[in-house]
């Protein structure tokens, strides 16, 4: 059963795991096709710095990619952006840049850039940006190497070199924010959207 009352299905122009699971588990039935563009090379032409901004234009080009190949069906775009200040991260390239990353966010707020962006046609009908801060708790050299044996490959996975679904709560003392935004996915403001679209039965 879903609730999706499209004629043709809903397209997650996203591989994540998390963003996957979020959509399932508010009802929709979905297709997943990842958008395949290269982020670090359209966020350095746009010339855009402020975390927000670059989080939502990487979610519409992901949307605007994927519509592209899929006419008539409505995509969901999302990315996420991590801020510390000024200083924007990417998600680290193996297991030493995973501790300067850590090191770097240890005992400091950083930020989330959550997008979302609902493409159809390769034209943007809706996009959002939610913002979730996290206060990391002080970690010492002996914390960072348990995690990080702990937690394995997974922390190049995301930005930050943590999932808070996982091992990666151990590491906060503060979060404000909601949950989609934090897993990378603002369901709430999404939602409300289709709703005005009447693509969804409740």
């Amino acid at each position: 059963m879903t609730l999706w009352l499209g004629k043709a299905p809903l397209i997650l122009a996203s591989q994540s795991k998390a963003r996957q699971t979020l959509l399932a588990n508010a009802g929709f039935a979905f297709e997943s096709q990842p958008a395949d563009i290269d982020e670090r090379a359209i966020q350095q032409s746009s010339e855009l710095s402020a975390p927000g901004e670059v989080a939502s234009l990487l979610a519409r080009e992901k949307a605007r990619a994927v519509s592209a190949r899929r006419p008539g069906q409505y995509v969901i775009g999302a990315d996420q952006t991590l801020a510390l200040g000024t200083r924007i991260f990417n998600k680290p390239a193996g297991r030493v840049q995973a501790a300067d990353q850590l090191r770097a966010l240890s005992g400091h707020c950083h930020e989330l850039h959550s997008a979302i962006a609902l493409a159809r046609d390769e034209k943007i009908l809706f996009d959002h940006v939610s913002i979730a801060r996290m206060t990391m708790r002080q970690l010492s050299d002996a914390e960072i190497d348990a995690y990080l044996d702990e937690a394995g490959s997974a922390v190049t996975t995301s930005v930050g070199a943590y999932q808070l679904e996982g091992l990666g709560i151990h590491l906060f003392e503060r979060i404000e924010g909601d949950h989609f935004t934090i897993l990378g996915l603002p369901l709430f403001p999404l939602l409300a959207f289709l709703r005005s679209q009447h693509l969804l039965s409740l």
